[in-house]
């Protein structure tokens, strides 16, 4: 029985990627089936790969972003590479790139020149601020963006700032590239024309600040660090239970209010007590209302807790730490984790794609060892083994 066609055969990437932003956006292109042609350095390859050595000796950066592409080196600084680069994108239906800034046009890659040699041609650039404007030559890293939109000023506590514990602004850009590339094939299919894509970190992530760039602009004032304690929405974070452990829970409406009053807290009278009695007015005495629930979890334990939670319907969790939630009864209820090779010959787990499509299995294809696939490309290119060998003498590829 012949595989389902899964939806982006058909389709090649190539893309001269490194560090998080465009592997990201390139594998979820390579998740639905696009061949994905991954462009490194002659010897180390992707930095990212050495970013840390904890996955049976690969980067779990690496390991994670890179699954299902081709590996192929090329020294792009010699002519032979560019000339086996060109012969790629001949063919090629998106152009992917996150280098330093103006990189791209001096290898002659720019937009401008991509679209005059190859009209349907697709480029997607990422960029940290944008390839114009005042910030364009500047370098940028996800911490770096997180600090200029205002980001790691709201997460944290009262006393100290934090960043985010994941490359959230790598991510945002890499999902908006990811989608902004399908938006471009389906443009072309339905038109003809090639639109090319650009994508900043810093305008990722400043779409992600929207509300609390509302709230501060007609509010007179940032929302305030609290921890995992909601700025506009009271009672809502994590609360100490009686064995240590910390439960977070929710109240989203004044209906949920009455029921935590009357079924968990015992106290219905704080139903319609002023302070208490809309979610402003809990906002505004989050203290006093913090000292009520935090006596009720100090007389119960977390799991305790969560099941006088559930029971009454009150949206409740334990805070995990990483290794509960690698264990975590949904991935596990639900078939998410797959096993994927990596280069020595090891495998990973690896979780399964979140957009499931019905009828359409996942691909789950192995990470590529640096220049796994060179060999290969350059034959299916027309390169004979004699041609190979001087590239490879020559440290072309």
């Amino acid at each position: 029985m012949n595989a389902p066609r899964l939806p982006l055969s058909g389709i090649t990437v190539v893309s001269l990627e490194q560090a998080v932003a465009a592997p990201y956006a390139t594998r979820q292109l390579a998740d639905l089936g696009a061949r994905v042609i991954k462009v490194e350095r002659p010897g180390d390859g992707d930095f990212a790969r050495r970013y840390d050595t904890t996955v049976h000796g690969q980067s779990s950066y690496f390991v994670w972003l890179n699954r299902s592409k081709e590996s192929l080196t090329l020294d792009l600084k010699a002519p032979r590479g560019q000339e086996i680069l060109h012969r790629l994108l001949d063919t090629a239906d998106v152009f992917v790139q996150n280098l330093a800034p103006g990189a791209a046009d001096r290898l002659g890659l720019g937009v401008e020149a991509l679209g005059e040699r190859w009209p349907r041609l697709i480029p997607c650039t990422i960029s940290g601020y944008g390839t114009s404007g005042p910030w364009a030559g500047r370098k940028s890293y996800d911490l770096l963006v997180q600090c200029q939109t205002g980001l790691v000023s709201l997460t944290g506590t009262a006393e100290e700032t934090a960043r985010v514990g994941i490359s959230v602004a790598d991510i945002a850009a890499g999902i908006y590239a990811y989608s902004g590339i399908l938006t471009a094939l389906f443009t072309r299919a339905t038109t003809g024309t090639a639109h090319p894509v650009e994508v900043s970190l810093f305008e990722a992530l400043a779409e992600w600040m929207g509300q609390p760039a509302y709230y501060t602009e007609y509010g007179g004032a940032q929302p305030p660090r609290l921890g995992t304690q909601h700025p506009t929405l009271a009672p809502y974070g994590a609360y100490p239970a009686a064995d240590g452990k910390e439960v977070l829970f929710s109240i989203q409406n004044e209906r949920e209010w009455a029921v935590l009053c009357a079924e968990f807290l015992g106290r219905a009278d704080l139903t319609d007590d002023p302070r208490f009695a809309t979610s402003s007015a809990r906002v505004a005495h989050r203290e006093e209302l913090n000292a009520v629930v935090a006596e009720r979890c100090a007389r119960s334990g977390a799991d305790e807790i969560l099941k006088d939670l559930e029971s009454i319907s009150i949206a409740c969790a334990g805070v995990n730490d990483v290794a509960a939630f690698l264990d975590h009864p949904v991935l596990a209820g639900r078939d998410r984790w797959r096993d994927v090779a990596v280069p020595g010959g090891a495998t990973a787990r690896a979780l399964l794609p979140p957009a499931d499509l019905a009828g359409v299995p996942a691909r789950m294809d192995p990470v590529p060892a640096v220049g796994e696939h060179t060999e290969a490309i350059l034959t299916e290119l027309g390169r004979t083994d004699e041609e190979i060998a001087a590239l490879r003498a020559d440290a072309v590829v």
